[in-house]
């Protein structure tokens, strides 16, 4: 078996493999690359060493049995007889489901979550998508602090457990998409700046040093980037990637990471024949991000919409604290636009930021399916002093007014785990740092961070409290008792309304029209023949729908259909979703 490394400093390189070591030579066709020949199967285990230093895991290793510090092994990934025959599943009509392997069972691990499956299918969803998977230190974290940008973590079940988990859900019709991070790397156990210029001190972020995209060595980089995305996708089997924070890749380059990487998954997508696809998370308001490449655009596929969020939440809340400070002045106003032309911010003033931000989406060219709209997502409830969810800050009414919104916009929905039955459980942010200094920085500076916004510093979980993650994990006996059956019961309803009414599915942002009256908290809006109203106040409301007749094809709570007059009565905290004739 060939071994191969990029050194591009190195005056010597070593492979130590199965316990026998030997020298490495410089590859003639590839500067910077060194090749030895070894005997190895699967589950060999094997290192690098640079210039006589120690024996470390392999950049692109496929797994890490013992953890990201330990030596590398080698992954045969013919060995696995896939069961699903899979077409693939794409992203215009979806909905996506975000899910943390760690919590979404008390087992922690990638057989459970499979297990679980069922639930999902049932609940009509189309694709999971799994928070990052790479190897981090301890067992139970967030995963946005890994390394091995190829492996899965072992804890969670390691290479084998994914491919089981991928073809029972396509077994179900589900697609699969990871989270993965190309923006910054794991402060422990990362040991790719012995091996080369994996970062640059040229641009910083909120992390540190950047990933080097645009100084010397950045073309091996960006390469070990695009093949590692396209490892996911073609050795797995997944069906996309979601691309945290793309705002921190600092590329000064004339071609784009995100253009070289779209480009690398389109052409992936055509060899495979099926579909695959890259949601950004972007805090840019840029929208050519997701413009097609031939029209100019970076030609990622969809991205985050954070607005849409912002809006429901100071709607829903009345929170005004931070970026929500933008978008509580007038609340039914901001949802309005986000309803109607994606971005809030398209060049406006953003206070929180205090300058203008963002640029105008062009509706007439931009599908709404790549804008995902939500109401909560991890970020949005673990990075709360308390992690708490939406369900813990409204009522169940309003809970469903989320839902409602949420399922019928025109925007791609995605849920996060458990909303689905408004579940009780938190969802804290929790590490399991093994290096005793590195701890005691991040529950010093997660309590610091708080402390500056108001919080007591007592009353911040600790991350290395191994309490604090079993808090987060949901509590499976809850969707079969009340009030959390009412609610699962409504989101059934509301993804069963999409895939029955073409008119919720319809990629013509400017199709959309949104009426709405702040002082009465109520809005309605129509997308074709469905009508969708929401009554965010506590006090029935009298809704104009016009003279057209009109039938209920859902309520949160029993309403009639608008009479003669068009005037439909909708109860406090209460949402309704119609057709007209």
């Amino acid at each position: 078996m060939q071994f191969e490394v990029w050194a591009p400093g190195a005056g010597r390189v070593t492979l130590e493999c199965d316990g026998v070591t030997r020298a490495m030579e410089r590859d003639g066709q590839r500067p910077g690359w060194w090749c030895a020949e070894a005997e190895a199967r699967d589950g060999s285990r094997y290192g690098f060493a640079v210039d006589d230093g120690p024996v470390l895991p392999d950049p692109r290793s496929r797994r890490q049995p013992d953890g990201p510090d330990g030596l590398s092994a080698v992954v045969d990934h013919g060995r696995y007889a896939w069961r699903a025959e899979w077409a693939g599943r794409p992203l215009p009509g979806a909905v996506l489901y975000e899910l943390h392997v760690g919590t979404f069972t008390r087992e922690g691990t990638l057989d459970a979550a499979a297990d679980r499956l069922d639930h999902l299918a049932g609940l009509g969803v189309t694709h999971v998508e799994l928070m990052p998977l790479c190897p981090f230190p301890g067992r139970h974290g967030w995963g946005y602090e890994g390394v091995s940008l190829w492996a899965v973590h072992e804890p969670y079940g390691g290479p084998e457990a994914l491919k089981r988990f991928v073809d029972r859900a396509h077994e179900r019709g589900l697609g699969v998409v990871l989270d993965v991070v190309h923006n910054h790397l794991g402060p422990s156990g990362n040991y790719l700046p012995v091996f080369g210029p994996y970062f640059t001190d040229t641009h910083h972020t909120p992390w540190g040093v950047a990933v080097n995209l645009d100084a010397p060595g950045s073309d091996e980089v960006r390469a070990y980037l695009v093949e590692s995305a396209l490892a996911w996708l073609r050795d797995y089997r997944l069906d996309g990637l979601r691309l945290d924070a793309v705002h921190a890749l600092v590329d000064t380059r004339a071609c784009h990471f995100l253009e070289e990487l779209s480009t690398a998954v389109d052409t992936l997508a055509a060899d495979l024949d099926r579909p695959l696809f890259l949601i950004a998370e972007s805090d840019l308001n840029d929208p050519r991000i997701i413009t097609p490449r031939a029209e100019g655009g970076l030609g990622v596929h969809a991205q985050w919409n954070d607005d849409f969020h912002h809006a429901l939440h100071a709607a829903l809340t009345g929170e005004s604290q931070g970026y929500y400070a933008d978008f509580a002045r007038d609340p039914f106003a901001a949802l309005a636009k986000t309803l109607t032309r994606g971005y809030f911010h398209d060049g406006t003033w953003s206070s929180f930021r205090g300058r203008g931000h963002g640029r105008p989406l062009d509706r007439s060219r931009t599908a709404a399916h790549r804008l995902t709209g939500y109401s909560q997502t991890h970020d949005q409830v673990g990075n709360r002093a308390q992690g708490d969810r939406l369900a813990a800050l409204v009522s169940p009414g309003l809970a469903a007014c989320a839902a409602t919104l949420t399922l019928t916009a025109p925007f791609t929905p995605m849920l996060f785990m458990g909303e689905e039955w408004a579940a009780g459980t938190p969802w804290q942010f929790f590490t399991d740092h093994t290096d005793p200094e590195l701890a005691e920085a991040v529950r010093s500076g997660r309590r610091r961070e708080f402390a500056a916004h108001g919080w007591k510093e007592e009353d911040v979980p600790d991350p290395q409290d191994p309490a604090t993650r079993e808090r987060s994990c949901l509590d499976w006996s809850e969707p079969e008792r009340r009030p959390h059956a009412r609610v699962l019961d409504w989101y059934r309803r509301l993804i069963a309304l999409r895939a029955e009414h073409p008119d919720l599915t319809d990629p013509d942002l400017a199709d959309t029209r949104v009426a709405y009256d702040g002082e009465a908290r109520w809005l309605a809006f129509r997308r074709g023949d469905v009508r969708v109203v929401v009554n965010l106040g506590t006090e029935p409301a009298q809704i104009p729908l016009g003279g057209r007749p009109a039938r209920v094809l859902a309520a949160w709570d029993p309403v009639e259909a608008p009479g003669p007059g068009g005037v439909l009565r909708v109860p406090g905290e209460s949402s309704v979703v119609l057709a007209q004739e």
